[in-house]
């Protein structure tokens, strides 16, 4: 997993700013799946809309309602379960 700077700001719950993004594993309106420089993050919520992405600066900005947020550690595989949900 790449060393480096993370942050997470959820603002009202409605607005998300994170940094140390790596890449998106996937991404509907209630979820995104995002692996970070910390680890596998999956947010849940309603109508999420990525505003912003770029990963060349490892930067993401999303709108939407958040529910909840779950860090897990990435070990190989990376977005594995993710995948498996959808592909069923």
């Amino acid at each position: 997993m790449a060393e480096g700077k993370h942050q997470l700001t959820v603002t009202d719950r409605q607005s998300l700013h994170i940094t140390g993004v790596v890449q998106v594993l996937g991404y509907d309106e209630d979820e995104i799946a995002l692996e970070t420089t910390r680890g596998i993050l999956t947010l849940k919520g309603k109508n999420f809309n990525i505003t912003s992405l770029s990963l060349e600066n490892g930067s993401l900005e999303a709108s939407g309602h958040l529910q909840a947020l779950d860090y897990r550690e990435n070990k190989g595989g990376r977005g594995q379960g993710f995948l498996r949900r959808i592909l069923k």
